[in-house]
Parts: C-alpha cells; structure tokens; sequence
C-alpha cells in the first residue's frame, strides 16, 4: 500500500468513528509514524510505506478512531509558535489561551506567577518571550509539574523558571508583577457534554473544580492581592460565560480597571485587574 491510499483508507476510518477533519488526522498521523514533517507527506504520498511505518500507522489510526487525542500520539501540541510537549497528566494548549499570553506580554514584567501550570505553555511562553523575566510555576499534580519543567528545559528557560508543587498559592511567596492563571472553569454539570477527546482523555482536575466552575476564581481572586506588587496584574481565562461573576471577584478583592479581554470569535475569553499602586 502507498502512503496515498494508506491516508485515503486512514480519513474513511477517521470519518466513519465520527472524528472532526479526518484527513488533517490522518495526514499528521502518518508523518508522525514515519518520523517526518507532515510538509513533507506529499512527498512520499506515491511511495509504498515500509512494514514498520505501516504497522505504527495502523496503532496510531486505532487509537484516534477511540478519540485518543492526536497531541497525546504525538506528545506535542503548537502554542504561541512553539511546539510543547505533553501527556495525558495535563490539559492540552489552546489557541484561546494564547489571548491571555498576549494581554500579559501587553505591559512589561519582571516577575510571573503561573497558578495551575499545567504543561508551563504560559509560563515557558511568556519568559521565552521576555528573556530577562523570571518566573515561578505551581500546580497540584506533581507529574504536571515534572512535564512543566521539562517543557521549560526544552525552550531553554528553566534558569529563570521555578516549578512548584502547590494548591493554589500555599507554597507561593513573595511578590509578583504579573499572576497569570488558566484554572478549571468547566461546571462539574457540563462535563457529560464535553467531547470525548476531553473528557475521557484529559486531567479532570485541570477541567473542573467538581463544582459550578467558579471556584478557582473566588480563591485566586481573593488571595492574589496579597502577592502583587503595586499595580501588578492579574489576567486570568475565563470560560465565555464567566466574564460578569470573575469580573466581580476582582472588584470585590480590591482590583482595579477590571476589564473582560475577547476572543477571536469575540466571547469573553479573559479576564484583567490591578492591585493599587
């Protein structure tokens, strides 16, 4: 079999398990299995695929006909034009959340408070971006933490990044310019709704705080003060309907210019205050 017809026979398998663009799937697929960039595919599109390639092919079709993510067959996912790697322990980058990294890199900072690093996409980006900032990320899971800290080894900015197992803010000190947070927001009633790709294959502690998805924020927003330096920044990711109760929590814990940031498809996506100067 070609790689063609492999592809074409991959996208009719894709489609029939009712996975969104089989063909993008298929064709990332088959680059992956034969260890190439999938620019390249059209390449060796004539070409019959070696036993190997073909056999590892066929294990990476199975898995995303079960809706296994096809960044976790992977191992990476592209954020703000890096690629970072990752695992089934920590949630999946999002281009929205990218809305927050730009709002932070907005203003100057010198130093970054990332709460629920996850895979440290925020973290790592912003101080990437920012080559004489310095930063420290927390999350619960310890194994998001060790992919957090890889990640920040491999965009060699694990010099100014510190990771840290916390809940929340219990094993942050000092202050901080700018804390950024993109914390679980899904309503423990909304997540029978999710896809199967999140909800069977992604950390239910990085989705939901088992609650009405809120309760992050009343945490985050409460405690933050204490940590920011004068008129310092807290920018977190909303979910599209949160805007007016997240809002509230910062002008309730003393923030100011609270303002609601829009996405590309203009729901409200992220959420902005600062501490008195």
């Amino acid at each position: 079999m070609t790689a063609a017809e492999a592809m074409v026979a991959a996208t009719a398998r894709l489609r029939a398990a009712g996975v969104p663009d089989p063909a993008r799937d298929a064709r990332v697929l088959l680059a992956h299995a034969a260890r190439i960039d999938a620019a390249r595919v059209t390449l060796i599109a004539p070409e019959d695929l070696s036993h190997e390639i073909a056999e590892r092919f066929e294990q990476l079709v199975a898995l995303r006909a079960v809706r296994m993510p096809v960044s976790h067959l992977v191992g990476e996912r592209a954020f703000y034009g890096r690629r970072f790697k990752i695992s089934a322990e920590v949630l999946d980058p999002r281009p929205e959340t990218e809305i927050l990294v730009e709002a932070a890199l907005a203003e100057p900072f010198e130093r970054a408070l990332d709460l629920g690093t996850g895979s440290g996409c925020i973290l790592v980006t912003l101080l990437a971006e920012r080559e004489t900032a310095t930063g420290l990320g927390v999350d619960l899971s310890e194994a998001a933490c060790l992919q957090a800290s890889a990640n920040a080894v491999l965009h060699q900015t694990a010099p100014r990044a510190d990771i840290r197992q916390s809940d929340w803010f219990s094993a942050v000190t000092g202050r901080f310019d700018l804390v950024v947070s993109n914390p679980p927001y899904i309503a423990m009633g909304e997540m029978p709704g999710l896809s199967r790709e999140v909800r069977e294959h992604e950390p239910e502690l990085a989705l939901t705080d088992g609650g009405d998805g809120l309760g992050a924020y009343r945490t985050i927003c409460a405690q933050a003060p204490e940590f920011l330096r004068p008129k310092g920044r807290l920018i977190v990711e909303i979910g599209p309907t949160q805007g007016t109760e997240v809002s509230a929590f910062m002008v309730e814990a003393g923030l100011t210019g609270v303002c609601i940031l829009p996405d590309l498809d203009g729901r409200d996506r992220v959420v902005m205050g600062r501490a008195v100067g």
